[in-house]
């Protein structure tokens, strides 16, 4: 008799139907630069990742929760250049293309609670397995009733970093994150900070005695 344990998940996940969706932005994580290998290059990209729910599709996932919405995420490079995935998506979603002014500099995480129409479609990865994927995202008709938001907002960023909302997050994301050269260098200056407040010299002995 043997016991194996494989990696294969004992239930298939369950897939979002191919469609059109209404769906409301409720999570933006800022993952930061990581490194990335693009057709054998090797590249560093600033990343973030955009999660929607889906108010009208519905599941029980915990029955102390009752039913909750679906839920779905993109990942993209943050850049709004006239080529970017993220540029062509959002000047969809907002119905219109940046100013001069905007493209400069563009806070994204104002678009956190901001509704859209999202096309989800199913695709095959290498390895055999379907997987969904938002093949596109464009502004909601005008009139359209929008149900209101169902998860609470999550928001992960740099400037204004909050430690409860990072552990919050799945492993897998915690791990790109944990990965990223913002992330590297937060927790380096917290480690400084901390040795200076304990009175720790770290400046190297002088070996010869001189005062420079």
């Amino acid at each position: 008799m043997a016991i194996y344990a494989t990696s294969e998940p004992t239930t298939p996940r369950e897939l979002i139907p191919e469609g059109t969706y209404v769906a409301r932005c409720y999570q933006m994580i800022h993952i930061g630069t990581v490194k990335e290998t693009i057709q054998g290059n090797e590249k560093l990209l600033n990343k973030v990742r955009i999660g929607w729910e889906l108010p009208t599709e519905t599941k029980v996932f915990k029955e102390e929760n009752g039913p909750q919405p679906l839920v779905i995420s993109k990942e993209y490079t943050l850049s709004l250049h006239e080529n970017a995935h993220l540029r062509s998506d959002l000047k969809s979603w907002r119905g219109q293309d940046f100013t001069e002014d905007e493209v400069k500099q563009f806070d994204i995480s104002v678009l956190v609670g901001v509704p859209c129409l999202l096309a989800i479609t199913h695709k095959k990865s290498t390895n055999g397995k379907t997987y969904e994927e938002i093949s596109a995202i464009s502004k909601v008709v005008k009139g359209m009733d929008v149900p209101a938001a169902v998860n609470s907002p999550i928001v992960l960023e740099y400037d204004n970093w909050s430690e409860e909302t990072f552990n919050s997050l799945p492993n897998f994301i915690k791990e790109k994150v944990a990965q990223s050269m913002e992330y590297n260098h937060m927790r380096n200056l917290e480690h400084a900070e901390y040795d200076q407040s304990q009175g720790f010299d770290n400046t190297p002995p002088d070996d010869d005695g001189l005062p420079f």
